[in-house]
């Protein structure tokens, strides 16, 4: 199954939305002075094994730093499809 092409012609008000001005931020609530982060160490697991590859990591990294990573919508919208099959079918087994 495919997704179709995102139509980018629809105008803001051609589906009920209507620009209303500027978002404007909401305040973020204060920390506190005596918050405390804690960072325990996690076992990443993109392969299930519990191993990443670093390699692969800093490539993605340096593209997004330098404004050249490109996304791939058709291989992640297969890839939410995919998932949300698996989990129907896990849901109805």
């Amino acid at each position: 199954m495919k997704i179709g092409a995102f139509d980018t012609s629809l105008a803001p008000g051609s589906v009920g939305l209507e620009r209303r001005g500027p978002a404007v931020p909401r305040p973020l609530p204060s920390a506190s002075q005596d918050a405390q982060v804690t960072i325990s160490s996690l076992n990443v697991a993109a392969d299930g094994e519990g191993s990443f590859d670093a390699a692969k990591v800093e490539e993605i990294a340096r593209a997004i730093r330098n404004g050249e990573f490109k996304v791939n919508a058709q291989a992640i919208a297969d890839k939410l499809i995919s998932n949300a099959q698996e989990l129907l079918d896990r849901s109805a087994g």
